[in-house]
């Protein structure tokens, strides 16, 4: 039985079409996917990420915890800072990726959703002999995201922090509609915008709020079609398709946030040193097709009658009008540019390596 977010009745009664997604009854689309994700790219949008799972770390050895458990390095965050990591297994498979919210006194992590149960069991057995108390308050928590670059001058109208001095991944606590919430410029689709995080019990007045506020910016609620497609442009991971339990940090191409050499021990060090010395054998690259054909998950990736690799992830972009996809290929055709095919029902579609992002005129304010 799927679960229902506080903003279930807003999605239907704004026509959302609602599937079956992680557990919940979430809406795919409202008007079109291409439509929604244009609207996002010029505008502004809002979706509804409440199915997110999100956990609270306290205690004295919660940083020391936290950098156990997640490649990337959470002595690096200042006060209301966040980051992107990943929580690896001791054979270097990826656990989840998720973002780290440190507080003055405690670590806030968000993970995927479909995801949840399993990060918590697993943290909570990577706890033993840590001095720290874990929390799950997904059941607590509505969380939106307002994306698009007329993102921050409509949430500052009913906002009480200064949008215009929080950098992107950085956050505060503040007040939008007088309810206390926590506001970060993060997102998932390449532009501008903020996360919301705030009790449900407010989930009715903040949506109506911020629809209120975005009349004169034509805000519109965005679907899961379009949030996969603006994600996709940015090559940004999506667990289940890009990562999961089989592939690496360095294979995903997340080497920027696996940081090596940071202090003390971490899951998946010493295998993940021995990759990068002996370097990856296969790698995760961004492709554009030929045509109007596109990709989908576990389609097979050719190079001279040989098979090379498989799709990841694959749709028909938006923005550059062309079949995109991720997938995992041998690193020595990794190169941007490199020529290959992908079989397409049966037919060898042309396709090549492309730079990522697909989408290069992102709003975001670095």
């Amino acid at each position: 039985m799927e679960k229902k977010t506080p903003f279930y009745q807003h999605h239907v009664k704004a026509g959302g079409k609602m599937v079956p997604f992680a557990g919940f009854l979430m809406p795919v689309q409202y008007q079109g996917i291409i439509e929604e994700h244009r609207h996002v790219r010029s505008a502004a949008g809002l979706f509804d990420v409440s199915h997110m799972g999100e956990i609270e770390v306290r205690g004295p050895e919660a940083l020391k915890f936290v950098s156990y458990c997640t490649v990337n390095d959470p002595a690096a965050l200042a006060v209301n800072q966040v980051q992107y990591s990943a929580m690896c297994y001791q054979d270097g498979g990826i656990v989840d990726d998720l973002l780290v919210y440190r507080y003055p006194e405690h670590y806030f992590l968000v993970v995927n959703a479909s995801n949840l149960a399993k990060d918590f069991a697993w943290l909570q057995e990577q706890s033993k002999g840590f001095d720290v108390t874990l929390a799950n308050t997904s059941d607590q928590v509505a969380q939106l995201a307002l994306q698009g670059p007329k993102a921050e001058p409509l949430l500052q109208k009913i906002c009480d922090l200064k949008l215009s001095d929080m950098k992107f991944y950085w956050f505060g606590t503040g007040k939008v509609d007088g309810v206390e919430m926590l506001v970060s410029r993060t997102g998932y689709t390449g532009e501008d915008g903020f996360e919301l995080y705030f009790d449900i019990k407010y989930a009715d007045q903040i949506w109506e709020a911020l629809f209120q506020a975005g009349k004169e910016f034509d805000l519109r609620p965005i679907g899961l079609g379009a949030r996969d497609s603006l994600r996709l442009e940015m090559k940004y991971c999506l667990y289940g398709n890009d990562i999961d339990q089989t592939t690496s940090p360095l294979e995903a191409g997340l080497g920027w946030i696996t940081k090596l050499k940071k202090a003390g021990e971490f899951n998946g060090r010493d295998v993940l040193l021995k990759q990068k010395a002996e370097g990856v054998k296969r790698k995760l690259i961004g492709f554009e097709l030929e045509g109007n054909a596109f990709p989908r998950q576990h389609y097979k990736m050719f190079k001279d009658g040989a098979q090379v690799g498989e799709v990841a992830s694959g749709v028909f972009s938006p923005s550059v009008s062309k079949g995109i996809g991720t997938g995992y290929i041998k690193a020595e055709f990794s190169a941007a540019g490199t020529p290959f095919q992908v079989e397409i029902r049966g037919k060898m579609v042309p396709a090549q390596v492309a730079e990522t992002p697909f989408w290069k005129n992102s709003s975001i304010k670095k």
